[in-house]
């Protein structure tokens, strides 16, 4: 992805090449920061109250103070018209700033979408599954990434295109930045969000779609077996939307392909943010 712009609360729009972190940023030093990222379309960043109530949540659980929703509001504008680019990814970003300044840091950058989203729509996803433990930390969107990223390469020098995570127990958890969901019959199935995974905004507004595209869905505990039995499987996220999942571990899915929920779920999507597909 290119970086298109950037806009800093209380400053206004800055070089997409100027340095805007400083070194002892708490952000920097020790991940204290949060952030949400979101799809634009048209020019108009999907469910930004719905990233906005989370990016508070989110703050609050690292111990930042509540970032200003009308600044942020207004810097996404600013920055989405400088970018000029109605399809993009647009990226909030709120740091404990300087050490002992106490002065928060927030940024707002677009960037352009991955080159390679639809090939991968198309062809389908290739996951592994990688044991996890979560943090104190975990459904919270804070910078503390690494481990994710870990997961995400263990997965990638097993020949895929990303992780499944699996509690010690067996439970399907999430992706490194993503939702599961799978499809037995005209049943979706997804993790609980009583487990210590992220409430994804994707995977609330795949959910509340669903039963207009005919699926009945259960939200729960449920062991990776169940999964891999799956009539389909696919993950969500702001980025990626719908994506199918093809195989697990090397494993083909039942489908083998993109299966018709992933179809007509991220044809539905689209509708909802008013940037349909064509027919």
């Amino acid at each position: 992805m290119t970086l298109l712009a950037v806009v800093e609360l209380g400053r206004g729009l800055v070089s997409a090449d100027e340095p805007v972190l400083y070194a002892d940023d708490e952000g920097v030093l020790r991940a204290r920061a949060v952030f949400e990222t979101l799809r634009v379309y048209g020019g108009k960043p999907f469910r930004l109250d719905d990233h906005l109530d989370r990016f508070a949540v989110s703050a609050a659980r690292v111990g930042l103070r509540a970032p200003d929703r009308a600044a942020f509001a207004e810097a996404s504008a600013q920055a989405l018209a400088a970018a000029a680019a109605p399809d993009a990814v647009l990226r909030l970003l709120w740091t404990a700033g300087r050490e002992g300044a106490n002065r928060p840091l927030g940024l707002v950058l677009v960037s352009s979408l991955p080159p390679d989203l639809e090939v991968l729509r198309a062809r389908g996803l290739r996951v592994a599954t990688v044991p996890w433990a979560p943090g104190a930390l975990a459904g919270a969107k804070s910078t503390s990434y690494a481990e994710n990223l870990a997961a995400r390469d263990d997965a990638a020098r097993r020949g895929a295109d990303d992780a499944l995570l699996v509690a010690a127990d067996g439970t399907v958890l999430e992706a490194p930045t993503a939702n599961v969901c799978w499809r037995e019959g005209e049943l979706l199935l997804t993790p609980t969000l009583d487990l210590p995974i992220l409430a994804g905004v994707t995977r609330a507004a795949v959910l509340e779609l669903a039963p207009a595209a005919g699926y009945r869905v259960e939200e729960g505990s449920f062991p990776l077996g169940r999964l891999a039995r799956a009539d389909e499987v696919f993950l969500c996220s702001s980025v990626r939307e719908v994506m199918a999942v093809v195989a697990i571990d090397g494993e083909q899915v039942a489908t083998g392909a993109p299966g018709p929920a992933a179809t007509s779920l991220q044809r539905a999507l689209r509708e909802a943010a008013g940037y349909p597909l064509p027919q």
